[in-house]
This record gives C-alpha cells, sequence and structure tokens, in this order.
C-alpha cells in the first residue's frame, strides 16, 4: 500500500498517482513516444519475460498513463487501473476478457445505449446471450440467472432514467450464481459512490465524463480488485489495442485533481435545479437521487455520499415540448455527454440512446419526451433562469 492510501478522498485527488520524476516535476511528465529504448539485448528481453520492470512500448504501458491508472485506482479502491481510449473501449475489452462464446450477460435495461448496442447486437454475433432486466428490482436479476451466466453488468444510476441498484443486492446474487459483478461507476464517480465497497468485482468509467471533467478528453478506465485480474485484462487490452494516449491521460489526471471539489458542487447545484423542475407546472416527474420522491431514494443514501450532477425528467408536453424546451436554452448548452464544468442538455430518445430502437427504450423507461439534464457548476440561480424561461415557451407548443 502506497502512503497516499491513507489520505482522505479530498487529499488522494490532488497526490494520487504523483511519483517522482527527473529534474523534480510536481506534475508527471507527458512521455508523448511510442517506444522506449533498451540498455541492452538482455534487457528487453527481461522486459518482455516480465522479469524486470520498466516500458517496451506505449500501447503496452506508459509512464504519464501509469500515473493517471495508479490515481483512479486509488480513488476507487481497487488495485490497478487499465487506461482505454473512450469508455466504450473499456466496456468492450471488459466483456471481452470475461466472455466466451456460449456464455450468458445479464445487465440493466437503462444504460448507455451504445452499451446495450454491444451487448445485444455485437456480442450476439459471437453467440453470448444476454438478457436486459430492470435491476432496481433484485428478483429480476435473480430470475434472470443461468448456469451460463458469466457477468451481471450495472450502471447505476442508470442512463438516462437515473434508476438505481442496490449493489451489494446485485453483487450477493452474482457471486452465488458463479458470476462476476461489473459496474458502470461513470454517473457517480469514486467522489460519490465506491462499487468495490459493496462487492463489485470490475469498475469501469468512461473517464470523457466526471472523471475528466472539462469536456476535453474522450477516454475510458478499468478498474480491478486483484493482480490476477489485471494480469488478465491487460493481456486481452494489449491485443485489441484500444488504450488512452499519452496527452489524453495528462489531462485526465489533471481533472481528477478538482474531482472531489468539482462533484460537491455539481451535487449542490443539481438538487436546487431538481427541486425546481418538480415544482413546475409543466413538468410531470424528475428523477434525481436526491429527492425523496425517487424511487431508490433509499438505496441512493445508502451506497451514495452525494446525490450528483444528473437529472431526468418528463414534460407534460412531451416530444414537442420538450424539443422547445432544448431548442429555448441560452446557458445550458444543447450537446451530448455529460460530467463537464458546463451544464449540457439533451434528448435521449433522438440521440444517445437512438440506436437502441423504440422498444427497448420503451422497456426501459426512456420516453419520447425524456430529457436529461448534466448539471456543470455555473450559480444555481441562473441555471434555474435559464430553465424556466425555456420551460415558459414550451408551454405555447
Amino acid at each position: 500500500m502506497s502512503e497516499n492510501e491513507n489520505l482522505k478522498f479530498d487529499s488522494k485527488c490532488v497526490h494520487a498517482g504523483i511519483g517522482d520524476y527527473e529534474h523534480g516535476p510536481v506534475i508527471p511528465p507527458i512521455y508523448q513516444t511510442s517506444t522506449f529504448k533498451f540498455e541492452s539485448t538482455q534487457q528487453g528481453a527481461a522486459l518482455f519475460k516480465g522479469e524486470k520492470e520498466g516500458y517496451i512500448y506505449t500501447r503496452m504501458s506508459n509512464p504519464t498513463v501509469e500515473a493517471m491508472e495508479k490515481a483512479v485506482a486509488s480513488l476507487e479502491g481497487g488495485y490497478r487501473a487499465l487506461g482505454c481510449g473512450s469508455g466504450m473501449a473499456a466496456i468492450s475489452t471488459t466483456l471481452l476478457t470475461l466472455l466466451n462464446a456460449g456464455d450468458h450477460i445479464v445487465f440493466s435495461e437503462a444504460v448507455y445505449g451504445p452499451t446495450a448496442t454491444l451487448i445485444v447486437n455485437v456480442l450476439k454475433r459471437f453467440n453470448i446471450e444476454s438478457t436486459p432486466v430492470d435491476s432496481t428490482n433484485l428478483d429480476n436479476i435473480k430470475n434472470a440467472m443461468k448456469p451460463n451466466t458469466k457477468v451481471v453488468y450495472i450502471e447505476t444510476p442508470g442512463n438516462p432514467t437515473l434508476a438505481i441498484t442496490d449493489l451489494s443486492g446485485a453483487a450477493e446474487i452474482a457471486h452465488s450464481n458463479g458470476a462476476v459483478l461489473v459496474v458502470d461507476n461513470t454517473f457517480m464517480s469514486p467522489a460519490l459512490q465506491r462499487p468495490f465497497e459493496h462487492g463489485a468485482d470490475v469498475v469501469v468509467h468512461s473517464m470523457t465524463k466526471f472523471l475528466n471533467g472539462h469536456a476535453d478528453v474522450v477516454a475510458g478506465i478499468i478498474v480491478v480488485k486483484t493482480q490476477e485480474d489485471y494480469k488478465k485484462f491487460r493481456s486481452v487490452l494489449n491485443q485489441l489495442g484500444g488504450v488512452i494516449d499519452p496527452f489524453n491521460a495528462f489531462l485526465v489526471h489533471r481533472g481528477l485533481k478538482t474531482l472531489d471539489i468539482r462533484m460537491k458542487k455539481l451535487s449542490e447545484n443539481a438538487m436546487k435545479v431538481a427541486k425546481f423542475l418538480e415544482s413546475h407546472p409543466q413538468v410531470k416527474w424528475v428523477r434525481y437521487p436526491g429527492l425523496e420522491s425517487h424511487p431508490q431514494y433509499e438505496i441512493a443514501q445508502k451506497q451514495q455520499s452525494a446525490p450528483g450532477g444528473m437529472i431526468s425528467f418528463e414534460l407534460k408536453g412531451g416530444f414537442a415540448a420538450g424539443e422547445a424546451v432544448m431548442n429555448s436554452v441560452k446557458l445550458c448548452t444543447l450537446a451530448v455527454s455529460l460530467g463537464g464544468v458546463e451544464t449540457l442538455i439533451q434528448h435521449p430518445a433522438s440521440m444517445t440512446h437512438l440506436s437502441m430502437g423504440q422498444k427497448a427504450r420503451e422497456e426501459a423507461g426512456i420516453t419520447e419526451g425524456l430529457v436529461r439534464l448534466s448539471v456543470g457548476i455555473e450559480n444555481a440561480d441562473d441555471l434555474i433562469a435559464d430553465l424556466e424561461q425555456a420551460l415558459e415557451k414550451a408551454s405555447t407548443v
């Protein structure tokens, strides 16, 4: 265990993954190189055999990437992490490491659209079965388990409905059936939720979102619990090649330094915005983990330290009203993605979850009028004023 492991979380955000470097830089240098020079053929051979530690080729490992990986692993409470070129690269690598032809996966029906498409359409081509379930009801997970189930894949809160799954209960079901629990922790980040503490075996993130926090990186990460798992996942990632580059790793590591303070501000803002939306006559319902009206509010209180920055809400005017709101906002930005310092608003049915198809969206509760809001760090009163004027315009459609 490194000395950083004894630090409080906010201190870890600043110092995790930082080592000693030539010339004494405070920040890890960017090793923007594809390959590394060997001292001798003997040393090169020893590196390839794993007899010595060192660097060979950036697809396999790189000092800048490794510093960021160690930081995220420390924040999540895992053994090691593996930086990937995108969130989907992390998810694809994870599932291709854990699943073989003939296996079965149970997954939350409310997940990021491309994740569902990967599982249902792409993995099916390799004879991997799948069953989507409403994982907020643990009985649904239990009833979906089969003798060949190898993975239970949970995204909580779910994208975009903010459905919350009891991680401890899901872990118990997975483990009692010999399966691995994989948790997508993108919406919360380790600042607000640490799945390993609730029984998860693997944690994945789109680091494009809250971990980086500045809308200038596309990246993903896999965090594992053991050295054995790390070697297994690293082998597959090296062969698939979906790795993160040094510069993006540098930017993510920079973003981690403000993760704790950003997530606190985001949560404060989102709570104010969610309460405003819940009281507005044009809003049919609001899903936000910090509101007592959330169906899984008690579970959120148990496994999340704060409610986060994501809000979903349904307008009484349906698609037309949602379209009017998104076209009328001025401070909020109409764009996909989430987790940055700026507030983003989007329409899942026509954007991020279009690839799922209408039937799958309906089954997952992704209605035509659902709006997803990623609350930023602007002044909450300014955000509310912007949404209020947009809702006023929507009331006339």
